[in-house]
């Protein structure tokens, strides 16, 4: 399952993501040119935010996840231990949720990292909980799958997987 979050956080590096410029920048690298004026506000791709915003040029302006974690974890509560609800992050589906909120939980002071870990790790055992139920009753639907993130779609798969083995190991095929 590395492998596929790998591959994931790979494709979210790529996509934009707006900055703010601390500073006149002309930048011109491998095909690459980035252009900004001091308090400018430009979407470039994450990986090249990442590298200005460690040397102090830009300051990323992305998505407070803690307020989108704060809400998965209310929504899963609020629709008990049956439904699933969808991740979202700004009121989208998003299957990068938890991506996303390890890249936010990088940038934290420790402090805030074990409160934000604290509370991720209520969701995942709320969500795994219901995964298990879901995947063990039947295959990932596409309304299910659109709630998952991806590495809760690989769970679910691995899950029905199994529990369809181990099923068959107990009762044997069907004549």
């Amino acid at each position: 399952m590395s492998e596929l979050v790998h591959m994931h956080s790979i494709g979210n590096s790529l996509k934009d993501v707006k900055v703010e410029f601390k500073k006149d920048l002309k930048l011109d690298v491998s095909g690459i040119s980035i252009e900004g004026k001091q308090g400018e506000i430009l979407n470039i791709p994450r990986w090249v935010a990442d590298v200005l915003e460690s040397e102090k040029h830009v300051e990323i302006q992305d998505v407070d996840m803690l307020v989108q974690l704060k809400q998965a974890v209310e929504k899963e509560i609020m629709l008990g231990q049956f439904d699933l609800s969808t991740l979202q992050v700004q009121q989208q589906a998003d299957p990068h949720f938890y991506i996303k909120l390890k890249t936010y939980m990088k940038g934290l002071p420790e402090k805030d990292y074990d409160r934000v870990e604290s509370m991720l790790n209520k969701l995942l055992r709320t969500r795994q909980t219901k995964i298990i139920r879901l995947a063990d009753a039947s295959k990932l639907t596409a309304e299910i799958a659109q709630k998952l993130s991806v590495e809760e779609r690989e769970f679910y798969n691995n899950l029905h997987d199994n529990s369809t083995k181990f099923s068959k190991t107990i009762l044997g095929n069907k004549k």
